[in-house]
């Protein structure tokens, strides 16, 4: 006798994968005051807003979904955080690696991914390293390639 399985409305659409992972580099711009927001918010350059829109409502991915930040490392898409001025210079990249790589390790572990899908420049890229995974995908200028971001995203069907 087999298990009873749910079953989907057929939407045409193969189901979300949650194997995947998103790193994003922070950005300089920010949204103004003290408050502290989920780092998602907070960011309001570089290609958070296409990001953010494509997966606002949707927890599963935003769990999925990390900031490398030059201040505080690897952050998770909803940490709070306070507005802060931090330069990413080569000498904090390489200070904080070992930081960086014991927190994506920990990220891997409660939340294991096949895919990585990294948008950051070369700087944040030396901070990370490269993951430890079966296939990664770096897009150092996002912004000026989205369709290729989304074409991941799309594979993925993380669709908004």
């Amino acid at each position: 006798m087999t298990a009873p399985t749910a079953s989907r409305p057929d939407t045409g659409r193969a189901a979300p994968s949650l194997s995947g992972l998103v790193v994003i580099g922070c950005s300089r711009r920010k949204r103004s005051g003290t408050e502290r927001v989920p780092a998602l918010e907070l960011y309001q350059g570089w290609c958070f807003p296409q990001l953010r829109e494509r997966i606002v409502d949707h927890p599963e991915y935003r769990s999925r979904t990390v900031v490398l930040s030059a201040r505080h490392g690897l952050i998770g898409a909803d940490d709070p955080i306070a507005p802060y001025q931090q330069v990413l210079t080569p000498e904090r990249a390489l200070s904080q690696r070992d930081i960086v790589s014991a927190a994506l390790a920990d990220h891997l572990e409660r939340r294991p991914a096949r895919e990585a899908l990294l948008l950051l420049e070369p700087l944040y890229f030396q901070m990370l390293g490269l993951p430890p995974l079966p296939v990664v995908h770096l897009v150092s200028d996002p912004t000026a390639h989205w369709p290729q971001v989304a074409r991941v995203l799309d594979g993925w069907g993380w669709t908004a």
